[in-house]
């Protein structure tokens, strides 16, 4: 899991801009004053409940929790959400009444651009905000799945990127995942997997094998194939 996001920044050169990792996986552009996030599977507790997987139902509370701080700590004005906000299509209608206002203040003191995932499709437009299939945002394209082959700078989501130091017996850690200029964010839920960095999907995705970065108080470690453990 990443921790709260802080104050500590370190940013990454990309595309002829300034893109900071956040310690909590979100990315935050300062010019653009846009915060980036992926993947928040917001209501993936009360769908395993509804399988008979019995897990705490506070999955989404604290995915929103954790988005408000990163918010709050940034003064975003534009957020991205970069698809799969929701576990399933019917996720939005299942937020209990806290959640649902805790979201719309959200939404309503923000640009707020949900991007269609294959989780939810456009089923996040019932809360508020817009929904889109992608954004371009000064020559870099936002979306929620890489497109193989695309030429052009593009940040998405969908592969849930993760690495850990080679010889680590910790748990693998999630990571941003970039291959030249592409890259992808880590998943923001906090009952959302993980793909390890060494993965052929991922790197088949990207058109290279990716290179893992973690945001710590010193600086973006950066993590190759070679040193990543599944």
């Amino acid at each position: 899991m990443f921790a709260i996001c802080s104050q500590v920044a370190h940013a990454l050169p990309f595309a002829g801009h300034a893109l900071v990792p956040l310690a909590c996986g979100a990315l935050w552009w300062p010019d653009a004053e846009l915060l980036a996030v992926a993947d928040l599977h917001l209501e993936k507790g009360s769908a395993f409940a509804r399988q008979g997987w019995l897990v705490p139902p506070y999955d989404s509370r604290e995915t929103l929790s954790r988005l408000a701080l990163a918010i709050q700590s940034t003064g975003a004005r534009r957020v991205l959400v970069l698809g799969d906000s929701f576990h399933d299509p019917d996720g939005p209608r299942r937020l209990v009444e806290a959640d649902r206002a805790r979201l719309a203040a959200l939404i309503d003191a923000a640009d707020w651009t949900w991007i269609a995932g294959n989780h939810d499709g456009v089923s996040p437009a019932l809360l508020g905000g817009q929904v889109a299939d992608e954004v371009e945002v000064r020559g870099i394209v936002f979306r929620h799945v890489a497109v193989a082959g695309r030429a052009g700078p593009e940040v998405s989501g969908h592969f849930h990127p993760k690495a850990r130091l080679a010889g680590g017996r910790g748990s693998a850690r999630r990571c941003f995942a970039l291959a030249g200029d592409r890259l992808v964010l880590p998943a923001y839920g906090s009952y959302a997997g993980g793909l390890d960095i060494a993965s052929p999907d991922l790197a088949a995705a990207l058109g290279a094998s990716p290179v893992g970065l973690l945001p710590t108080a010193r600086g973006l470690v950066r993590l190759d194939c070679n040193r990543s453990m599944a």
